[in-house]
């Protein structure tokens, strides 16, 4: 009896045993799964939207790493995915959002764009704009503030980019004439830094460099025949203030000749407070194309800036006919182009480059007389070097006078912007004059007091 117990306890000791070993099996097994599962590359976590292209990957697992490391490795691997995967749907809700606001940005209909920091368009843009070469190679040109640019908008130029600070200053201007542009709102602080004034609006446009032949002007229907020649004007404040008197003045149109400062140099475009789009002004001209600009028939007079000049001295050196120096006249330039001028030989010994010149002959005439009588134009020379001698050669061509400002002793020539609104003021009132006298209704007389 007792073996048999012991028989059967020895029975169910080895069951229990085997059981208990086959449960062991059954869950290193499951273990083994589990980092086998860890071992296997995970899925790629990509946005709903695409916008970030991230893809995550875990860490490599080291094969000779303890199970329990790489579990811990799985758990982390699997958090870090689980965090990346929240923080790629967050980024793209806010590029979701920035594309609505991007929508946004329009005033009126008109839709435009904001600069990111860093944007270099506008330093890029004003600085070579800035630049001479540019402005003539690339055809652009660069205009400041809300006026000019409503002028320049009024008078059919093009605009190509307006830069902006606040949306209130894109509403001053004309919306429905900047459709075609690309609007661009930045810093005040990037505006304050590339202008070229002291008290800068918050608002710079780069147009076309327009074409005065298809430009629109206003006042064209209160001009009078009265044409107004700029021959080397070097400074831009005076050519500035020239091109203002001259559409004060109601001229027809402005010539520059070559050696002139840039009609678009901001110096010059400050100067003429929105001039250029109130009359036709031809820059870089020869003085065949400024025939060419003329009216046919016209008189041609030179601005005679010499107050010092002696008249008995002048009327000797008319009689003689003999030859002089361009330098002995304060009218005229020493510096004149001989390959448009005559001239003869008198002594090969002279070490003067102007030695034999022969002069044009034209009559002196006081700016109060009687000069304007028929489509007239009239040449302001610079006053570093005066008068070019084919301005003069124009005026005995067309039968001219030099016009003559007296001025007190001792007292210099007056400023050549000065003597051109005096002159131009003098021969407006002329034609006017004229124009009562001879009994023809031309649109500019209701300007005639």
């Amino acid at each position: 009896m007792a073996a048999y117990m012991k028989s059967v306890m020895c029975l169910v000791f080895t069951i229990e045993r085997n059981a208990f070993l086959t449960y062991r099996s059954s869950v290193n097994v499951e273990s083994r799964r589990y980092v086998r599962g860890l071992r296997r590359k995970p899925v790629r976590v990509l946005s709903p939207e695409k916008e970030t292209g991230k893809i995550i990957k875990p860490p490599q697992i080291q094969p000779d790493e303890p199970s329990i490391q790489k579990e811990t490795r799985g758990r982390i691997t699997a958090a870090t995915t689980e965090r990346d995967a929240v923080k790629a749907r967050s980024d793209a809700q806010s590029a979701t959002k920035h594309a609505f606001s991007v929508t946004k940005n329009e005033v009126d209909g008109l839709r435009y764009e904001r600069a990111s920091p860093g944007d270099k368009r506008l330093a890029r843009l004003v600085s070579v704009a800035r630049s001479r070469t540019f402005r003539e190679h690339q055809g652009k040109i660069l205009l400041e503030g809300r006026r000019l640019i409503c002028d320049a908008l009024d008078a059919g130029a093009k605009p190509q980019t307006v830069f902006f600070s606040t949306v209130d200053r894109l509403r001053e201007l004309p919306l429905d004439k900047l459709r075609r542009a690309t609007l661009v709102k930045v810093k005040f602080e990037d505006i304050k830094i590339w202008s070229d004034v002291v008290a800068p609006q918050g608002v710079i446009a780069i147009f076309s460099r327009p074409d005065p032949s298809r430009l629109n002007f206003a006042s064209k229907g209160h001009s009078v025949p009265l044409s107004l020649i700029c021959d080397n004007i070097r400074d831009p404040g005076n050519l500035g203030t020239m091109l203002r008197c001259a559409a004060a003045a109601g001229c027809h149109s402005v010539l520059l000749t070559k050696g002139c400062v840039d009609a678009w140099e901001p110096k010059v475009l400050r100067a003429a407070m929105g001039t250029h789009f109130r009359l036709p002004i031809y820059p870089s001209l020869d003085w065949d194309d400024i025939e060419n600009h003329l009216p046919k028939p016209v008189t041609v007079h030179v601005a005679d800036h010499s107050g010092s000049l002696d008249r008995s001295r002048e009327a000797e050196v008319n009689v003689s006919h003999k030859p002089s120096k361009a330098g002995d006249y304060g009218w005229v330039s020493a510096r004149s182009n001989r390959k448009n001028t005559g001239y003869e030989e008198y002594d090969s010994d002279s070490g003067s480059e102007d030695e034999g010149l022969s002069l044009p002959r034209v009559d002196t005439k006081l700016y109060c007389d009687s000069w304007a009588h028929s489509p007239t134009a009239l040449v302001i020379g610079g006053e570093t070097h005066g008068l070019s001698l084919e301005a003069v050669q124009l005026a005995e061509k067309t039968d001219g006078h030099r016009l003559f400002i007296p001025v007190v002793p001792d007292v210099d020539s007056l400023n050549s912007a000065m003597a051109a609104s005096i002159l131009l003021f003098e021969g407006r009132k002329q034609l006017l004059k004229l124009l009562q006298t001879s009994g023809k209704k031309w649109q500019m007389q209701q300007d005639c007091k």
